[in-house]
């Protein structure tokens, strides 16, 4: 079950106990009381934290991540951010595992982070990849360009918006923890890079049957695309492969329309009280806007129409 944490405090205290519950690494070298505000909004997965908050005060402050990933942008107008190495860009998301990150600023800042948990990270880039021995690390606090820390930027904003929506709904968090894992390290150069460049093999029709089957049997259940390919022995990139050769589909979209079958059945024979929007997120879909424009498109009516029974 997911958890929302909001705070808004005027006690520096309450930054550094929020900062250390979240990231055990972090620590607050100065805070400044003088015109102080913290505003914490926070969403928290079994395998990812999605924080967004501002502070103002004069801040020195240090990450250095040891059981975790993490991924973080921080905008102000007078600040600076530097790891050991290099200075990280003003309002430019960095990522790190292991390396030190130092920020300080004076006046108020505004930060997102995504927060995971290093070990299970790795497990879901190891059933990604197919390979069963790949050692997660970033080797780059700095995206790989602009144009990748604009996506991580975009990918953010949908991630706390769909997470708050959620609800608890256990399909829809699955699939945004492992988006905001595939965007980490589709946006920072890591380990995972190399690996997911390599073929993830077995484009055999039988295995294709075997994940069809999976996913039927499956579709209501909250399951994503690695369940699957975990279920039939094969990796990610080699499942999403072997659908493309073998149905001319991705398994993402197989999922999806089994999952539009079992919401156009339960629409057809709603029990009294059944809303539309509890049919769509019994199926997995949070987004009712996108729910009732993929079912119009599928089937020709509104999914109101078909439970009414016009």
């Amino acid at each position: 079950m997911a958890e929302i944490l909001r705070m808004d405090s005027d006690d520096p205290a309450d930054v550094e106990q929020i900062w250390t519950t979240f990231v055990p690494s972090a620590s607050v070298l100065r805070i400044d009381p003088a015109d102080f505000a913290f505003r914490w909004r926070s969403i928290t997965f079994s395998d990812l934290s999605i924080v967004r908050y501002s502070l103002t005060a004069e801040v020195h402050s240090r990450v250095q991540p040891e059981d975790q990933l993490f991924a973080c942008r921080l905008v102000t107008e007078d600040g600076v951010l530097r790891s050991r190495r290099s200075i990280i860009d003003p309002g430019a998301p960095w990522a790190t595992d292991s390396a030190q990150v130092e920020a300080e600023w004076n006046g108020t800042a505004e930060v997102s982070a995504l927060i995971f948990d290093r070990m299970r990270a790795q497990d879901l880039a190891r059933r990604i990849t197919g390979d069963d021995l790949l050692s997660l690390r970033l080797t780059s606090v700095h995206p790989r360009s602009d144009a990748a820390a604009r996506q991580w930027v975009r990918a953010f904003d949908y991630l706390m918006t769909s997470a708050m929506a959620a609800e608890g709904d256990e399909l829809i968090e699955a699939g945004l923890a492992r988006h905001a894992l595939t965007v980490v390290l589709s946006c920072f150069p890591s380990t995972f890079s190399s690996a997911i460049a390599r073929d993830g093999g077995g484009d055999g029709a039988a295995t294709v049957r075997r994940a069809l089957a999976f996913i039927d049997e499956n579709a209501h259940r909250p399951i994503t695309v690695d369940d699957v390919a975990e279920a039939v022995h094969i990796s990610t990139r080699g499942l999403q492969y072997s659908f493309r050769r073998s149905i001319d589909a991705t398994p993402t979209e197989y999922l999806r329309r089994v999952r539009l079958d079992g919401a156009h059945r339960d629409l057809r024979n709603g029990a009294a009280g059944d809303s539309v929007s509890q049919i769509a997120r019994r199926w997995g879909f949070g987004n009712s806007s996108r729910f009732n424009s993929l079912y119009r498109q599928t089937y020709g009516r509104s999914a109101k129409e078909t439970l009414e029974g016009d």
